[in-house]
């Protein structure tokens, strides 16, 4: 099936891939997560497994995963506002900005809206030990409108690599290097759910504001899946339960260290057709390229 992007590009009909959102149950959010904020912007619907969280003039709105996890497999299926929707942020990330508030963590992926109607970009973002001064941001159109119905957007992250995946396909992949291990996210971290406002940077760098007279923004998260380690503090990391009932290893299991052919020629497919920005070809910003980016 051929399916409609933004006016950037034109139709295309992404390649097939392994379904791994297929491999692990959903997690009610009513039972893994806790309200993070704008708790009167957040409502649970069908019996605790789906949300719909609000921003307008008031609040954003934000869930976060009451366990920490030490690797595994995240996703969340998500329904993006329609309409314009320029400096409005929906992320679904892993941080732990709260435990490590000097030298945290963060594996970000974030939905940018536009000043033009259903125009969303996907943005993606890694920090390491408190590396907020190096952003490592790739941006990309999807090649299908985000407000029409979910879609699953996922991530993976065990001690190989961090792979960023759009409706199964992988988009980016950061890879463990022990050269400079310094880069890589290495510490337990959180789930989080979120809309908020972004006017000073989202959409074309903070040039279109959100415009609350089209509020409130409403996205919808569903099918949440958060399997791998739950990390226990008072006891060896080795020692981490795996979360979730599934046979499936997103920490040490052979689909999930390495990618498969199939894999790689669809996120070639998509860093060709669809990438329109990386930091690792940024040098008017980067006198020296991060050492990952050579």
């Amino acid at each position: 099936m051929t399916l409609l992007v933004s006016s950037h590009s034109r139709p295309y009909s992404p390649p097939s891939v392994v379904h791994l959102t297929d491999y692990f149950p959903h997690v009610s959010i009513d039972q893994g997560f806790s309200k993070s904020f704008g708790g009167s912007n957040i409502q649970l619907i069908s019996n605790g497994s789906m949300a719909n969280l609000a921003l307008d003039k008031t609040s954003g709105a934000g869930l976060v995963s009451k366990n920490k996890y030490y690797y595994g497999f995240f996703s969340a299926a998500i329904k993006l506002p329609s309409g314009l929707s320029s400096g409005v942020v929906v992320a679904f990330y892993l941080s732990n900005a709260d435990t490590f508030p000097h030298n945290h963590d963060e594996i970000d992926i974030e939905l940018l809206g536009h000043d033009k109607r259903n125009d969303w970009a996907f943005q993606t973002n890694i920090y390491a030990n408190g590396s907020v001064s190096t952003g490592r941001e790739e941006k990309f159109y999807l090649w299908f409108d985000p407000t029409v119905q979910h879609h699953q957007y996922s991530i993976i992250w065990n001690s190989y690599h961090t792979v960023f995946l759009v409706d199964n396909i992988p988009v980016r992949e950061f890879i463990h290097n022990s050269a400079f291990s310094y880069v890589y996210p290495s510490k337990p971290m959180s789930v989080y759910a979120t809309i908020w406002d972004g006017s000073d940077w989202a959409t074309h760098g903070g040039k279109y504001p959100v415009n609350y007279k089209y509020a409130p923004f409403v996205a919808s998260f569903a099918n949440v899946e958060m399997s791998g380690c739950i990390w226990n503090p008072t006891a060896p990391i080795s020692s981490c339960s795996k979360a979730g009932t599934s046979s499936a290893d997103p920490v040490e299991g052979p689909e999930f260290v390495k990618l498969s052919e199939q894999q790689i020629e669809a996120m070639d497919w998509a860093r060709r057709k669809l990438m329109f920005y990386s930091y690792c070809k940024d040098t008017s910003r980067f006198k020296v390229l991060p050492p990952e980016c050579k």
